[in-house]
C-alpha cells in the first residue's frame, strides 16, 4: 500500500507547484501603458462619478462573456453620460479575461486616472477604455505608444523581412473578421534553429474591417521607425495593437501529441527484490519531479527576464507629449525603401529639397522629403518641427510617420498619397473633368474640417500660412489631405494673432493684413481658404486673369457675377449641367465671406463647417473683397525682408521686394510662381 500512497503524494506536489506557477503568471495582468486626458475631469461625488462607477461595475460584471468584449453607456443627459468598453486578447479564457478587466477597472481609478473623464489603459491581456463622448465603432489612432525590448536581434535585415511577412499575413486575417467578433490573429515563424518569431495583432471588435486594416497598417508601419532591430516591440492604439517577440507571450496553439506507445507490463519481481525495486522507483520519480520543476521554474524566470528587458519609448509621454525618439528612422532603412533615392522614385523637388516615393519592408508606401543640406535649420529646430507635425493627426491632414537625422541628412517620412495634389487635376484642361461636382464639394468640406482641426481641435492652435491648391493632396478616393507645414506657426491656446517682419506664404492666397503689415491669425488662413474655394469652383488659378493694370482678378470676377446674380457663370463650364445649384451658390457665398478685407468680418472655420452642413443657416451678405493684388504699387506698405522658396509648384508669382527708405515699397510680379518661404528657424 506504500507505493500508491507515494505516487499520489508526488503527483499532488507536482500539480500544486505547476498550479502555483500558472496562477502566479495569470493573477497579475501585464500592464503596458495608460493615457488619460486631464483636460476633462469630473467632480468627486457628482452624478457623473456615480454613472462612471456604475459603468466600471457593468464592465467588470460582463467580463466573462464568451465574446471577450463588451461596451455599454450609462447616463441620461449628455453632461453625465459615460461610454466604455473593454476587449480581451483573443486567446484568453473568460476567467482570464475577467481577471484582466477587474484589475484594469481597479488600477485605472486608484493609480492612474482618478478623476479624468477620458482614459485608455493597455495590458498585455486586455484594453479598457472610457470617455464622456461616444467613440464606439470609430477608429482612433491617438493616443499612441510604442514599446520595445532593449535587446537587439542578430541579422536585423532578414529579421525585418520575416516580421513584415508575418505581420502582413495576420493583418489580413484579423481585419477580415466580421464586425462584432474578435479581430485577432497570431502567427509563428522560424527565424533560426534557436529563435522563433511570435507575432500578434488585434483590433477593437466594433470597428469595421476596413478601419481595422487601416489601423493595423499604420501600427505595423511604425515598427521600423521605433523598434528596428529589436527582439520585441509593441505599438498600441486605442483601436488596435500589434506586438512581436522571440518568446511566446500568448497561448501558442498546441501541436497534437503523438499517439501513445503501447506499454508492456513486466511480470511481478521476485519477493526478495521488492524493496530494491521500490527504492529505484522512488529515485526515478523524484529525479523526474525535480527535473520538471527546474524546467518550469527556468522557463518562468526566462519569460520574466525577457519582460524586464522590455522598455517603453512612447509616442506620447506621461503628459501626452510625443517624443522624437519614437519617430526616428535609421538612414539605411529609408535609403533601402527609396532604392538609394533613385530618380525613378522621385515625386518632385522644391526649395526645401526633393521628395521620393519609398516602400518599407512591410510593403507600406511612404513619401520621403529629403531636405536640402544647405538649410540653416539646426537639429533641435528640425526635431521641434517634426514634433509639431507629428502631433497633428486628422483624416484631412497628411500624416507624418517619422524622420531621420543622421549627419547632414534631414529626412521627413510621410504617408504616401497616390493622387498627387489638387492643382494637378484642377488646372489641367483634360484632368479637371475627373473632378466632378460631388468631388469638388467633398474637397471643400474636407479642407474645412482639416483647417478647423488646426485652428481649434488640436492641442495647439496652428496657423498654416500657406494654404493653396498645390498643398492639398488627394488620396485614392480623392479625399483631401492638407500638407506642407514648413511655414506653420504655433500659437498657444490663448493666443489669437501675431506679427512678423518676415512674410511667408504665397501671394494671391495671402490676406491683405498679412501681406501688407505682417499681421497673421486664423483669419489669415480663412482668407486663403476663400481663395481656394473660388479656385475649386471656377477651375481657374488666382493668377490666371492676366497681368495688366486693368486685368480682372479671380475675386473681382466672382464678385461681379455674385452682384449680377449670374452665379453659375463662376462655375467651371464643364459642370454647369451636373452640379447642385444651391450648393454652388452656397460655396460662392462662403468663399466671398472668407475673402472680406476686415478679418473680423470673415467667419471662423467652425462657422464655415456649420454653413456647409446646414441648409437652414442664414448667411450674412458679403462685403466687396479687397483688390489690392490688382495694383502694382501699394502705398504705406512696410519694407519687408523676404526669401523665396523655389518650390515645385508653379502656381503663384515670385515676389521681389525692393527695399528703400521711402514710405512705399514696390512689389514686382514675375511670370514664375512660387511660395515665399522662411528657410531658417522660426
Amino acid at each position: 500500500m506504500g507505493m500508491p500512497s507515494f505516487n499520489v503524494s508526488m503527483l499532488l506536489l507536482i500539480l500544486s507547484l505547476l498550479s502555483f506557477l500558472s496562477l502566479n503568471s495569470e493573477a497579475a495582468p501585464e500592464y503596458r501603458y495608460h493615457f488619460c486626458s486631464n483636460e476633462t475631469t469630473f467632480t468627486p461625488n457628482s452624478t457623473y462619478q456615480s454613472n462612471f462607477n456604475r459603468l466600471l461595475s457593468f464592465l467588470t460584471s460582463n467580463s466573462t462573456r464568451e465574446s471577450g468584449f463588451y461596451n455599454t453607456t450609462v447616463g441620461q443627459t449628455p453632461e453625465t453620460t459615460v461610454y466604455g468598453l473593454f476587449f480581451c486578447r483573443g486567446d484568453l479564457t473568460p476567467d482570464e479575461c475577467r481577471v484582466c478587466v477587474s484589475t484594469a477597472t481597479k488600477e485605472v481609478v486608484e493609480q492612474y486616472c482618478p478623476v479624468e473623464k477620458v482614459a485608455v489603459i493597455w495590458y498585455s491581456e486586455c484594453v479598457l477604455r472610457y470617455s464622456n463622448k461616444s467613440f464606439f465603432s470609430t477608429m482612433f489612432q491617438t493616443p499612441s505608444v510604442s514599446l520595445y525590448n532593449i535587446q537587439n536581434i542578430t541579422e536585423p535585415v532578414r529579421f525585418t523581412q520575416l516580421l513584415g511577412t508575418s505581420m502582413n499575413e495576420i493583418e489580413t486575417k484579423a481585419s477580415n473578421a466580421p464586425t462584432g467578433t474578435q479581430k485577432f490573429a497570431t502567427t509563428e515563424a522560424n527565424f533560426s534553429e534557436l529563435q522563433t518569431l511570435y507575432s500578434l495583432v488585434q483590433c477593437d471588435p466594433l470597428i469595421s474591417s476596413s478601419d481595422c486594416k487601416t489601423c493595423l497598417g499604420i501600427a505595423v508601419g511604425n515598427l521600423p521607425g521605433c523598434c528596428a532591430g529589436k527582439q520585441g516591440a509593441n505599438v498600441l492604439y486605442p483601436s488596435c495593437f500589434v506586438r512581436y517577440e522571440i518568446y511566446p507571450f500568448y497561448k501558442v496553439q498546441a501541436v497534437p501529441p503523438p499517439a501513445p506507445t503501447p506499454v508492456l507490463l513486466a511480470p511481478p519481481p521476485p519477493k526478495g527484490k521488492s524493496r530494491n525495486s521500490l527504492l529505484i522507483i522512488i529515485a526515478v520519480v523524484a529525479a523526474a519531479v525535480v527535473s520538471i520543476l527546474l524546467l518550469c521554474i527556468g522557463y518562468y524566470l526566462l519569460c520574466r527576464k525577457a519582460k524586464k528587458k522590455y522598455n517603453a519609448v512612447p509616442y506620447e509621454n506621461e503628459s501626452g507629449e510625443i517624443t522624437t525618439d519614437s519617430l526616428q528612422y535609421d538612414f539605411a532603412t529609408i535609403e533601402a525603401a527609396t532604392n538609394n533615392f533613385a530618380d525613378d522614385n522621385k515625386l518632385g523637388s522644391g526649395g526645401f529639397g526633393e521628395v521620393y516615393k519609398g516602400t518599407l519592408p512591410n510593403k507600406q508606401e511612404i513619401a520621403v522629403k529629403r531636405l536640402s543640406q544647405t538649410s540653416r535649420q539646426g537639429a533641435e529646430e528640425f526635431k521641434n518641427e517634426v514634433l509639431l507635425v507629428a502631433k497633428l493627426q486628422h483624416r484631412n491632414l497628411v500624416r507624418l510617420l517619422g524622420y531621420c537625422l543622421e549627419g547632414e541628412e534631414k529626412l521627413l517620412v510621410y504617408e504616401f498619397v497616390p493622387n498627387k495634389s489638387l492643382d494637378y487635376f484642377l488646372f489641367d484642361p483634360k484632368k479637371r473633368s475627373l473632378l466632378d461636382w460631388s468631388s469638388r464639394y467633398n474637397i471643400i468640406g474636407g479642407v474645412a474640417r482639416g483647417m478647423l482641426y488646426l485652428h481649434e481641435d488640436s492641442r495647439l492652435r496652428i496657423i498654416h500660412r500657406d494654404l493653396k491648391a498645390s498643398n492639398i493632396l488627394l488620396d485614392a478616393n480623392l479625399n483631401p489631405k492638407i500638407s506642407d507645414f514648413g511655414m506653420a506657426k504655433i500659437f498657444g491656446v490663448d493666443e489669437t494673432q501675431g506679427n512678423t517682419s518676415k512674410i511667408v506664404g504665397t501671394f494671391g492666397y495671402m490676406s491683405p493684413e498679412y501681406a501688407m503689415h505682417g499681421q497673421f491669425s486664423v483669419k489669415s488662413d480663412v482668407y486663403s481658404f476663400g481663395v481656394l474655394i473660388l479656385e475649386i469652383l471656377s477651375g481657374k488659378k488666382i493668377s490666371a486673369f492676366g497681368q495688366s493694370d486693368t486685368a480682372e482678378d479671380l475675386l473681382s470676377y466672382a464678385w461681379k457675377h455674385w452682384s449680377n446674380g449670374s452665379y453659375l457663370d463662376v462655375l467651371d463650364s464643364d459642370m454647369r449641367d451636373s452640379c447642385s445649384r444651391n450648393e454652388v451658390i452656397q460655396c460662392i457665398h462662403i468663399g466671398l465671406l472668407c475673402v472680406q478685407e476686415n478679418p473680423a468680418d470673415r467667419p471662423s472655420m467652425a462657422t464655415i463647417i456649420l454653413m456647409l452642413n446646414s441648409g437652414s443657416v442664414t448667411l450674412p451678405s458679403p462685403q466687396k473683397p479687397p483688390f489690392f493684388l490688382h495694383s502694382r504699387t501699394e502705398q504705406n506698405m512696410p519694407t519687408i525682408a523676404m526669401e523665396s522658396d523655389k518650390s515645385s509648384s508653379t502656381n503663384m508669382p515670385t515676389v521681389e521686394v525692393n527695399s528703400d527708405k521711402s514710405s512705399s515699397t514696390s512689389v514686382q510680379w514675375s511670370v514664375n510662381e512660387a511660395s515665399i518661404t522662411e528657410l531658417y528657424p522660426r
